[in-house]
């Protein structure tokens, strides 16, 4: 994988993850100059399998600041680009009820423009509560170690 160029931060909060899966997408011009100049946001944005192809919903794209007459509508939905088999094992996991395909990031990959799809699980307030335990915990140990190695 090349550089991050946008990450879902809130993905892994919300939801654990069980698999990833890498998408190209479809995208214009001026889609492509905002992406470069750090003007997208994946926050809110899931993907859906409709007629056998799979589309990116909720991903904004700011519009591009030097086009002001052929710019794109910033929450357009987007069309990922999968091979048949993985969209149709795509279709078989996400069909169980509970599960959904989140955007986790975008990245480039030599020319072309990449997306992590990862199929999540929503976290209840409980889970979510647990993994702050862990990682306070994980916390606190790492810096009993650390002062053990300083003494």
């Amino acid at each position: 994988m090349g550089e991050d160029l946008i990450t879902n931060r809130k993905a892994h909060r919300d939801y654990q993850i069980l698999e990833t899966y890498e998408a190209g997408i479809v995208l214009r011009g001026t889609e492509v100059k905002s992406l470069r100049a750090g003007q997208g946001n994946l926050t809110d944005a899931f993907a859906r399998i409709e007629n056998n192809e799979v589309w990116l919903y909720q991903f904004d794209i700011q519009p591009y600041k030097q086009a002001h007459t052929y710019n794109h509508e910033p929450k357009a939905v987007r069309k990922l680009l999968l091979n048949r088999q993985e969209i149709r094992k795509l279709f078989g996991i996400v069909s169980v009820k509970g599960r959904t395909l989140v955007a986790l990031k975008m990245y480039w990959k030599g020319h072309n423009l990449k997306v992590l799809l990862g199929v999540g699980i929503g976290k209840n307030v409980r889970d979510k509560r647990e993994d702050l335990k862990k990682a306070v915990a994980k916390r606190e140990m790492d810096q009993a170690l650390k002062q053990a190695r300083r003494q």
